[in-house]
């Protein structure tokens, strides 16, 4: 008989070992709503640092494995083995954990960038489509109750026609070379485990998918500069793009992780022909709306002045704050959701915005090396 708790989806964790960062993210939203329970994972290559992480969640020994293929066998003989995989590892061991999560069955929640190449992508995507497990690609701040609510106030027609999107992540983190001891820093500027993308596929992916998510429009082609500021770096750790949406609205997108005094400023601009809207990561439980001609109006983060929708992933009264905790956990929660109900949510970030993600990354690339000319998130040139 499992030992699990009733209702509760059964999860195994790939990753998020002794010095990650964000597993332990991902941990702490999984457990806010009580949804999920994490019995079993494979923590760290490290045989040493695995056993260690195992013990310190509690998980049992005989739960804690060498390797994904380990994993999925050994819960698969099990009456109460998991049903889902959490993948917080580095990028490059992304593709092969969820393509073998998918073939099990299992639901699959993974990390951005979902692959290190669109190609890869484009065959996640197949296996998803048949695959009884559903895909959740954790891009945080679709997760905002109050993104959620720029996302709507934008689809209902509150800003009219649209005309221009203006997005920003920017972090000061990696203003100064790190040594190996900074192990976040390692693995995010060497090639071999982060891809050809630095910044861009770190924090600049995260930007491009909420212009999309809020304006509800597919960016087609990009012009862009990805410059390096930190001598010997092999990645970029800027980047610069003006975009081009399918409708023929124009964005701008900037990203960069050397910008002293910027903590982690992530910002989004949408404008249209009767009205504005602009929200900041740093102060998430408020959007600003901005009419034509009238004042402009702070919405806060209120559970009686959302829809629905947005009213679920609203945990606490207005006034006091929530955060990127808590956005996650929506995340987790609407996945939750999905899986008792067959589907995930329509808005939920999955497979479609993973391969938009690799497809802007590579074009952004592709841009940049050839002095900003117009790319088609396809692949090929632009000829406007």
């Amino acid at each position: 008989m499992s030992d699990s708790m009733p209702g509760r989806l059964r999860v195994a964790m790939m990753g998020g070992g002794p010095g990650a960062f964000i597993g332990a993210v991902h941990r702490s939203a999984l457990r806010l709503d009580n949804r999920f329970e994490l019995l079993a994972g494979v923590f760290s290559s490290n045989h040493e640092r695995n056993r260690q992480s195992a013990r310190a969640l509690y998980i049992d020994p005989a739960r804690c494995y060498a390797n994904v293929s380990a994993l999925i066998a050994g819960e698969a003989a099990r009456e109460d083995g998991v049903e889902a995989l959490i993948i917080v590892t580095p990028n490059h061991l992304h593709f092969d954990a969820a393509m073998a999560g998918l073939e099990a069955g299992l639901h699959v929640i993974c990390e951005k960038p979902m692959t290190m190449t669109a190609t890869e992508a484009v065959a996640l995507k197949k296996a998803a489509s048949q695959s009884a497990g559903h895909f959740l690609l954790t891009h945080t701040y679709a997760g905002y109750p109050m993104i959620q609510h720029a996302r709507e106030l934008v689809a209902r027609g509150e800003l009219g026609a649209l005309r221009h999107v203006q997005v920003e992540y920017v972090q000061e983190w990696l203003s100064e070379a790190q040594g190996e001891e900074n192990r976040q820093a390692s693995w995010r500027t060497d090639p071999a485990k982060a891809g050809a993308a630095g910044c861009l596929g770190d924090i600049g992916v995260h930007a491009f998918q909420l212009a999309q998510f809020v304006s509800g429009l597919k960016v087609a082609d990009v012009s862009a500069s990805l410059t390096t500021a930190v001598a010997g770096r092999a990645l970029d750790d800027s980047v610069q793009a003006l975009l081009r949406f399918e409708s023929g609205i124009s964005g701008m997108l900037w990203a960069s992780q050397c910008a002293p005094g910027f903590e982690n400023e992530l910002s989004i601009r949408v404008v249209g022909e009767k009205a504005s809207l602009a929200w900041a990561q740093e102060s998430p439980n408020e959007l600003w709306l901005k009419p034509l001609n009238a004042p402009g109006q702070r919405l806060t983060r209120r559970d009686d002045a959302v829809s629905e929708q947005v009213a679920r992933s609203v945990r606490l009264p207005g006034g006091h704050p929530e955060g990127y905790i808590e956005s996650f956990a929506n995340l987790y929660q609407r996945f939750a959701d999905g899986i008792q109900a067959g589907a995930p949510p329509e808005w939920l970030p999955g497979i479609e915005d993973g391969v938009d993600g690799m497809r802007f990354i590579e074009a952004t690339i592709a841009s940049s090396r050839k002095d900003g000319v117009w790319t088609a998130l396809g692949g090929g040139e632009s000829d406007g």
